[in-house]
Formats: structure tokens, C-alpha cells, sequence
């Protein structure tokens, strides 16, 4: 992009200055020795500060005598024929893999035999087991082990994620919507100059072409938004846990390992991992549980949090989730959040006690098979979503609740 100033057509008219909303222009006389901010009827020619230029075009318009030239540079994708292939960014942690990680093998799989090519799984980390992903359905396994990977940074999760890319040149890119999946596959889509479709719920190939098709809810779910990248590559997306099914395990199924080594200078981390402290406060990580209790503002305090785990307790592969403003009280952890800035959760069961339902904390359970919601408002925006709604005080509501659930259990 270059903007320029026509000498022979400045008149120093100031249009120029009046229209330019970043103050990015001044006029000066014509022997180009005084710069002032001020303009007078006798200077001549309007200059471009460069720093402070946008390139938004308000000056080409508002100049009459067509003293102002920009010209933009024709953007050109890339040669999007030599990539080939399907990777999914396994998650390994603390010596397992994340379920979520066979779950994008199996769509991976679908994507990968429609478009007639392999499928690649990358994993990052300390003692990989290199085999699992195979018997999963990859056909490939790029493993990148070493100490100072044990603990996930992404600075150096990114930069090696980047260089296999560029060694390998893969057409589509797939990584969980977790914690780990959203902090560096967002700083490699930047520094591959490619895009990157986050939370998608579904994958499709565009028929006629090689185009990913990233299927995930917008504004608050109201519409689903088909994202695509024709021009670059690799298509890069995550996608939401528990959305697709992992195929069925086969030790049988046999595939190639290719271990790859990298230097400290990939390696090397601004962060440094004091420590891992696990969480104790459930057994069951929130993004696979089959049954989710959640509570918000309603709850009306820590204490009152007492209670969701007791029926948890209740409940076979149940978590007890949160709405970000019971986090923010300092009511619950942060793992427990649920939401846009928090984790994204489809499990069978959803119960939101004394939630009201704001966009955000929808964004990350509105997939749930049956969103069960208590709260004392009847118009509260949670209802909308909701399969059952009950209208009532969730104190009255979770002791019932909790007394049915042990009579079942006995």
C-alpha cells in the first residue's frame, strides 16, 4: 500500500487536513523548511506522516484537485495446490492423551478419505506414546519429544507447529478448542499468514474444490456461519469437544512414525513452569462430562457451591461448571468456567442453576443434548435455549432434586 502527494496539484487548500481523522497530514510552505499545524493561505504543500497514515483513503476523496495518490497492492494467495493432507494437533498431557484428541482423528478420517489424501497427526510433548493416534485412525504420527516440552508454553508449541508446516505443507490444520488448542494454534495461524475458524461444530468439503468448509454458531448461536479460506493455506480450525465421535480402537491398523528433533532456539520459552498443581476439586474433566451442573449469580455465594458438587456426587461422569461471574466473585476456580472465555462443553445433560443466560456463557453450551435451567426469573435468557424450564427458587429446587437422586441410587 503507498499513498503520495501530487507536488504540481497541492494547492494547500487544507480539505486534506480537515478530512484526515488520524491528524496523519500538515501543510508547509513551499520551500519545505517550516511545518506547521496551523495552515495559513500562504502555504502551499500538504505532507504525509507516515506513522500515523491508515492508508483509510478519507484524503483521496476529500481532496478536489487530485493531489493525493494511493495505490493498493494486489493481494495474491498462495500456490494452494502443493499442500496436501489432513493433520489433527493431538493433546498430550502429563503422560495421556485428551479424548478430544481421538474425537478430531475421526472426523479427521472423514475429511481425509473424501479428499483422497492421508491423515497426520502432530503431537508435542514428554514420552509420547507414538502408536495410539494410529490405532485411532491416523495414518502418519509426526512426534516431537523432548523434557522441555512436558509442560505446554505456547510460545514453543507454535514456532515448531510452524516449522513442520513449512516442511510438510499440510492443506487443513485441525486442534481441540481447549485451553491448550486455542493459545497456539492462533499464534501459528499469524505467523503462517493464513486464517483460523475457532469452536466449529462440523467440517465439510466444498464440493468442486479442496476448500474446508468450518461450520461453527454465531451471535449467540442465531445462525450458523460457513467459513472458508479458498486463497490460503493451511485451513486452520479448532473444533468443540465431545462434538464429533472418535472411531472405534484398532490395534491391528499399522502407520508410519516419524520422530522430528528441533533446537533450542524453537525450543527456548519466555515462560518459564514453576509448578503443576492438579486440580482436586472433580474427578471428571468439565469437557468430558457426560452430565454438567452448573451455577451463576444465583447461587449467591461460595458456600451455596456446596451443593452442586453434592449432587454431582449423585450423578455417574458429572462436573460442576460456572458462569463467569460466579469466577469472578472468587466463588469457584476458573476450571470450572464455562463460556466464551471460559471452556466449551456439550455434554448429554445441562444444568444451569440461577444463570440468566448471557451470550457469552451460551457460546459454550448451547450444543448440549438437554439444557435443563432453574431460575427465579421467568424472562431470564437462559429460558430460550432451555428444553425444560423451571421457574422456581434453585434452594427449593436442588434438595428435591438431590432426594429423588439418592432414592435411584439405593
Amino acid at each position: 500500500m503507498r499513498i503520495r502527494i501530487v507536488e504540481e496539484r497541492c494547492v494547500g487548500c487544507v480539505l486534506c487536513m480537515e478530512a484526515c481523522p488520524f491528524g496523519a497530514i500538515k501543510l508547509i510552505d513551499k520551500e519545505h523548511e517550516l511545518v506547521l499545524e496551523k495552515p495559513k493561505r500562504a502555504l502551499k504543500l500538504a505532507v504525509i506522516d507516515m506513522e500515523k497514515c491508515t492508508f483509510c483513503g478519507a484524503c483521496v476523496s476529500a481532496c478536489q484537485f487530485g493531489a493525493i495518490e494511493m495505490e493498493k497492492e494486489e493481494k495474491r494467495g498462495m500456490e494452494v495446490g502443493e499442500y496436501k493432507g489432513v493433520w489433527v494437533v493431538g493433546e498430550f498431557v502429563h503422560g495421556e492423551y485428551d479424548k478430544v484428541t481421538f474425537e478430531l482423528l475421526g472426523k479427521g478420517r472423514e475429511l481425509a478419505d473424501t479428499l483422497g489424501t492421508e491423515l497426520v497427526c502432530v503431537v508435542l510433548g514428554k514420552g509420547i506414546d507414538e502408536h495410539e493416534p494410529i490405532y485411532y485412525g491416523a495414518d502418519k504420527v509426526i512426534v516431537v519429544d523432548h523434557p522441555s516440552l512436558e509442560n505446554f508454553l505456547p510460545e514453543p508449541y507454535s514456532k515448531i507447529l510452524v516449522e513442520l508446516v513449512k516442511e510438510y505443507k499440510p492443506e487443513i490444520i485441525l486442534a481441540p478448542s481447549t485451553t491448550q488448542g486455542r493459545a497456539f494454534l492462533s499464534r501459528a495461524a499469524v505467523m503462517l499468514k493464513t486464517g483460523l475458524t475457532a469452536d466449529c461444530t462440523e467440517f465439510q468439503i466444498e464440493e468442486g474444490t479442496r476448500n474446508l468448509i468450518q461450520i461453527r454458531p454465531a451471535f449467540g448461536g442465531s445462525i450458523m456461519a460457513r467459513i472458508k479460506t479458498p486463497r490460503h493455506r493451511p485451513q486452520m480450525a479448532t473444533a468443540r469437544p465431545r462434538v464429533f465421535k472418535p472411531l472405534p480402537r484398532d490395534e491391528n491398523r499399522k502407520g508410519e512414525v516419524i520422530r522430528k528433533e528441533f533446537g533450542e532456539d524453537l525450543l527456548a520459552s519466555r515462560v518459564k513452569v514453576i509448578s503443576f498443581v492438579k486440580d482436586t476439586t472433580t474427578t471428571v474433566k468439565l469437557e468430558e462430562a457426560d452430565v454438567i451442573v452448573s451455577g451463576g449469580r444465583g447461587m449467591k455465594g461460595p458456600e451455596n457451591f456446596k451443593l452442586l458438587f453434592e449432587l454431582s456426587e449423585l450423578i455417574p461422569n458429572s462436573a460442576v461448571g460456572a458462569s463467569r461471574v460466579a469466577v469472578d466473585e472468587g466463588w469457584i476456580g476458573y476450571s470450572h468456567q464455562v463460556g466464551q472465555t471460559g471452556k466449551t462443553v456439550a455434554p448429554k445433560v445441562y444444568f444451569a442453576f440461577g444463570i440468566s443466560g448471557a451470550i457469552q456463557h451460551l457460546a459454550g453450551m448451547q450444543t448440549s443434548d438437554v439444557i435443563i435451567a432453574v431460575n427465579k426469573d421467568p424472562e431470564a435468557p437462559i429460558f430460550r435455549i432451555a428444553d425444560i424450564g423451571v421457574v422456581a427458587d434453585l434452594f427449593e429446587v436442588i434438595p428435591v432434586l438431590k432426594k429423588k437422586l439418592e432414592s435411584l441410587n439405593a
